[in-house]
């Protein structure tokens, strides 16, 4: 038989080709590499779900079957969001299972996130599943039961009793991207008191209305027309796997990651005065200002959702999140990015407040900055060269810089970043000015950087 492809084990996650690389053969392997795993560590029971593509269900079945195959029971829980299924592991009292999703990838692939403890596999942990295959050290007892549960009901229901609305009444649109969302969100949302009207509810694994991932631009105009034509307070959005949230304000403006954290911390450093604020290195430097002005202690961290959730659980973190819309919620919640409690403690800000989101979001500095620019770079030996170039120039000019995942350097009025993406052979780069002209300088300077650094000729993106 051919062999599992090595490339298909990425940083956080096992994803491929749903049909080429993702065949049953290959999943029941990883499956049964996984079940040792879990064996090997005192784990007996696993949970096991997916999202609406096509490819899911086949996934799914040769998971279990592989699970099963290794000694471990499984909870099938059939089509959920990735936050149902790590609330399953909550649930069940379980310290294993498989959510079979591509998330926000194009519908051709899928993937595999992987549960040890309440928490996602991610770096070597995940080459140790496939070095379990290659090693011939899968063990295959059987013996192992399934069993079907549908815990949906129950799921909204948790959420719904943790976030209670204040009584301003509110209108919220919501564009499930005919994800996972649409399961979910419509109903949790009306049972915490909110008027909702629904975009693109129905799963359909084609995602024939947009690509569902709100933090692209190009996946918002109905949801921005749509909150406009109706007067809401606000419209969300969520991936496929509704596990990052994408929002726009009551004027259909798009307020992108960094800045909605800032609102969150609005509400949570009053709270816990003096609690840390992890930012990720990609983060608009509004967001570390504000933080501090709202007596927050600023922490520079690494971007990568499971390289935030390791950091916030080692810190006792109350709350943390990404520009690319994943939140995690400590302080009242499990810690987990769960999209539809953050869209559930937006509406609990609003609802306590007169204010319309977007007189809310005025407040709140919006620097001129370039888009999370990625740039093609197939050899990783370059790409790391690239960024180890950067840093070697900036460190030698004395320039202040921020290394904890690439370089960030510190400019006068701003600042430019890049650093190698963990899950594509891609550079990623940023800049932010204070004035559209620091930008445009900082640009140029950066540009010129990564040009004599050995990076391919790039144009920004904005």
């Amino acid at each position: 038989m051919p062999k599992v492809p090595s490339h298909i084990f990425r940083e956080y996650d096992i994803r491929g080709l749903a049909e080429e690389e993702l065949t049953s053969h290959n999943v029941r392997l990883i499956a049964q590499a996984y079940g040792t795993f879990l064996r090997s560590r005192g784990v007996g029971t696993a949970t096991v779900g997916g999202d609406v593509r096509h490819s899911t269900r086949r996934i799914m079945d040769a998971a279990i079957g592989g699970l099963t195959e290794a000694g471990v029971n499984v909870i099938d829980l059939g089509t959920v969001a990735t936050p149902c299924f790590y609330w399953s592991l909550h649930h069940f009292g379980v310290d294993g299972g498989i959510m079979v999703t591509g998330s926000h990838n194009p519908k051709e692939f899928n993937g595999l996130k992987l549960a040890f403890g309440k928490v996602t596999l991610y770096g070597d942990e995940i080459q140790e599943i496939r070095r379990i295959i290659e090693e011939d050290r899968i063990q295959i007892p059987g013996g192992a039961s399934v069993r079907r549960e549908d815990i949906k009901e129950a799921y909204i229901s948790m959420l719904a009793s943790k976030i209670t609305l204040g009584s301003r009444k509110l209108k919220v649109v919501v564009d499930s991207g005919n994800g996972t969302g649409g399961l979910f969100a419509p109903e949790m949302l009306r049972r915490i008191g909110c008027e909702v009207i629904e975009l693109f509810s129905e799963p359909d694994g084609t995602f024939p209305n947009h690509h569902p991932d709100p933090t692209k631009r190009e996946n918002l105009p109905k949801l921005i027309e749509t909150v406009r034509a109706h007067g809401a307070d606000a419209g969300v959005g969520f991936d496929g796997d509704s596990d990052r949230i994408g929002v726009v304000d009551d004027q259909g403006e798009v307020i992108w990651g960094d800045r909605l954290m800032i609102l969150y911390w609005s509400e949570i450093l009053p709270k816990h005065p003096g609690a840390e604020v992890i930012v990720e290195v990609k983060s608009s430097m509004a967001l570390p200002e504000e933080a501090q002005r709202m007596g927050g202690r600023p922490l520079w961290w690494k971007s990568g959702h499971s390289l935030i959730k390791a950091k916030m659980k080692e810190i006792s973190a109350l709350f943390a999140g990404e520009v690319s819309g994943h939140m995690f919620f400590a302080d009242e919640f499990y810690g987990f990015d769960d999209a539809f409690y953050a869209a559930g403690r937006l509406m609990r800000i609003l609802s306590n407040t007169d204010e319309k989101l977007s007189q809310i979001m005025s407040r709140i500095p919006k620097y001129p900055s370039t888009a999370e620019t990625r740039v093609d770079c197939p050899n990783d030996q370059v790409k790391f060269q690239v960024v180890e170039r950067v840093v070697e120039r900036a460190l030698k000019e004395k320039l202040q810089t921020i290394t904890v995942d690439g370089v960030r350097i510190i400019y006068p009025n701003g600042w430019g970043l890049v650093r190698a993406s963990n899950t594509q052979p891609v550079l990623v780069t940023r800049c932010e000015g204070r004035t559209q002209e620091d930008l445009d300088t900082i640009c140029k300077d950066m540009k010129a950087r990564l040009l004599e650094a050995g990076l391919g000729e790039f144009e920004w993106e904005f």
